[in-house]
């Protein structure tokens, strides 16, 4: 398993396709939502959020 600092979109990108590999979809979805939460270019966060289809799960406020 791989090092992340999770200070950039990149982190939480890479953790996301780790999580994809092993199978926990779920958590690769919330995090690359995170990274495209993260991420300041609409077409990169988009890319990143196809990447890893889904609907989200996330309980805003």
């Amino acid at each position: 398993m791989a090092s992340f600092n999770f200070n950039r979109p990149d982190d939480f990108v890479a953790a996301a396709r780790e999580m994809a590999d092993a199978g926990r979809l779920t958590l690769a979805r919330l995090l690359a939502e995170e990274a495209a939460d993260r991420t300041t270019d609409p077409a990169a966060a988009a890319r990143i959020l196809n990447e890893f289809p889904g609907n989200s799960l996330r309980q805003e406020d």
